[in-house]
């Protein structure tokens, strides 16, 4: 099921490389097969094409924090929070106060 997913999600960005939603969806995929690293390469593509999809450096956050990668985890959450507050989304922002807040702690 989940090469199923991911097939579709590939035709997708093939279809359109720009759907930052896919790419995000495809990304999630990933750690559920244990590929953090493809996960990782997607995340950052992605906050690349779309310096503005939020979901996208949460994500990459907990990635990094998972895979032991700390200083680049507190990196990109403050990097998101700026654009949450850019964005005037004060719950995506509040949520990665959070996740630093634990990673710092």
């Amino acid at each position: 099921m989940k090469a199923g997913r991911i097939q579709k999600l590939k035709l997708l960005l093939t279809l359109d490389p720009s759907d930052s939603f896919s790419r995000y969806a495809l990304a999630l995929e990933y750690p559920r097969m244990n590929d953090p690293a493809q996960a990782g390469s997607l995340l950052e593509e992605l906050i690349s094409r779309d310096s503005r999809y939020l979901p996208a450096y949460q994500q990459l956050g907990y990635l990094y924090q998972n895979v032991g990668r700390r200083e680049e985890a507190v990196s990109i959450l403050r990097r998101g929070m700026q654009v949450a507050a850019q964005q005037g989304d004060p719950h995506a922002k509040s949520e990665m106060e959070e996740a630093l807040v634990e990673l710092l702690g």
